[in-house]
């Protein structure tokens, strides 16, 4: 290749790379309008929109972050120290919005990564380009971007970068130092990533680590998530969670197989009827359908073996019983989706796949037909319009309080909207709250009472109130009731 053809080679790499910028500022965009949209709606939750709200809030202010929901120190859940340098913006100007924001820009530069290692594998730039079709036609990045907020979201483009400098045959600095600095990102985001980061490793070095050097790097990886792993289950939570962040908490999900690790783990060898009778099941079918449908059209049995790296998050969620773990609605299924569009790369470099699929816009209608059966979109045709009634009253009866340092008891979907606090607890009829004059504001919402919770008692509420003549109303106005605390 000559001066003049490698200065234009150079030239389009530049165009394309501006072009990948702008696209991935207008889908940010896009997702965080949406996801601000539903929010101002009263279609976000105190889980867990509310919880990390809160937390960076108040760790913002230099406080505790004890989540007044879940009632023990933020590390004690997930160990998501990227909440700590979240914390920042909330210095700026402390606004919920800070997370939306974060969460749509972390779905939207994951793209970036496949996209180039899309064009390092010999895609042609316009098969490059359909990746990145591909991806945000994938139902589950539209749909988590709508699922409040997880810290998780922010190691999706970390793991991205991870599997790209990974893949890179020659290893230098800058690709050793990118692919450490993307794990450590990672594994700040939620402590069962560092299992997906061992999966990766596992991954890197069976399949894809032909030189020593790469084996190191692939090693590097596993040691970390394993380091990782065990430092935060084993000694962040227990010791600043407290019992109730107990890592066993989780093991109702799979409670078939045991109520402990050990009597799971020994169940697991002594008795794998269970485990198998979990895997062949019609759940395990249905699971498979949504998270590979989309993507069917050309996975080839011959470039499976990213999904080594995957099967940590894909086997918690095949065995589980929470059916939550099972769709491409929430964040469960998040550490598997990297490796899936890897897999296209790899079945797309090598012309694997299904042949009678070939043409980019079949394969682009494709994607766009699973996008529209599968993704949370038309939400915004109905089920996100339900509180137009008494949007209002509600905003009214926020801007009351919002400014207010008192302790408040509201529902759940009202909730995140007022989280600046250290003390807000959830109107729900189980658990009840135990003492209901502790608080200096109570907002309800009778028309919508939200998560666990009907109409009958709020009424209770209201009327307990009330009778303790200790609160006065401040609002009452299409069903919603403002209460203070004399």
């Amino acid at each position: 290749m000559n001066n003049q053809d490698q200065t234009i080679q150079s030239q389009v790499q530049v165009n394309q790379r501006s072009k990948i910028f702008w696209v991935i500022l207008l889908l940010s965009t896009i997702l965080f309008g949406c996801s601000s949209l539903k929010h101002l709606l009263f279609q976000s939750t105190a889980w867990d929109l509310g919880i990390f709200d809160q937390a960076v809030y108040l760790i913002s202010q230099d406080q505790s972050p004890i989540s007044s929901f879940t009632n023990f120190h933020i590390l004690g859940d997930h160990g998501a120290l990227i909440l700590y340098p979240l914390s920042l913006l909330y210095r700026l100007f402390p606004s919920v919005y800070w997370l939306l924001l974060v969460q749509a820009i972390a779905l939207s530069i994951s793209v970036h990564p496949l996209w180039c290692l899309a064009l390092e594998r010999g895609l042609a730039v316009n098969r490059a380009w359909l990746i990145v079709v591909i991806y945000f036609c994938y139902p589950l990045v539209f749909n988590l971007n709508l699922f409040d907020f997880h810290p998780e979201v922010i190691a999706l483009p970390a793991i991205c970068w991870a599997i790209y400098f990974g893949l890179q045959k020659e290893q230098n600095r800058k690709t050793i130092f990118g692919f450490i600095l993307a794990i450590l990102v990672a594994l700040s985001c939620k402590a069962a990533i560092a299992l997906t980061i061992i999966g990766l490793g596992v991954w890197l070095f069976c399949f894809e680590s032909h030189s020593g050097s790469k084996k190191i790097l692939s090693a590097t990886a596993i040691a970390l998530g394993i380091a990782w792993f065990l430092i935060v289950t084993q000694v962040v939570i227990p010791n600043i969670g407290g019992e109730g962040a107990n890592v066993s908490r989780h093991l109702t999900r799979y409670s078939y197989l045991g109520n402990s690790f050990s009597e799971i783990a020994r169940n697991a060898i002594l008795k794998p009827e269970l485990i198998l009778g979990k895997i062949f099941s019609l759940g395990t079918l249905e699971y498979f359908a949504l998270m590979f449908s989309p993507l069917i059209w050309r996975i080839s049995p011959r470039q499976l073996a990213p999904l080594v790296a995957a099967a940590p998050a894909l086997v918690m969620n095949l065995l589980s019983t929470d059916g939550a773990q099972r769709d491409v609605i929430h964040q469960y299924s998040l550490p598997i989706l990297p490796f899936l569009i890897v897999i296209i790369i790899f079945s797309l470099a090598e012309d694997y796949g299904w042949r009678r699929m070939r043409s980019n816009l079949a394969i682009a209608l494709w994607a766009l037909f699973g996008f529209v059966m599968l993704s949370r979109l038309h939400f915004f045709a109905g089920n996100y319009w339900q509180s137009w009634d008494t949007l209002a009253a509600s905003r009214e009866a926020i801007s009351l309080v919002n400014n207010q340092p008192g302790s408040i008891l509201t529902s759940a979907e009202i909730a995140p909207h007022l989280t600046h606090r250290p003390l807000l607890k959830l109107a729900i009829k189980d658990p009840v709250p135990q003492n209901l004059l502790e608080f200096d504001y109570v907002l309800l919402n009778l028309k919508h009472p939200g998560w666990l919770s009907d109409r009958d008692f709020c009424e209770n509420l209201i009327q307990q109130l009330k009778s303790s003549n200790r609160y006065e109303i401040k609002l009452q106005r299409d069903d919603v009731f403002l209460l203070k605390r004399m």
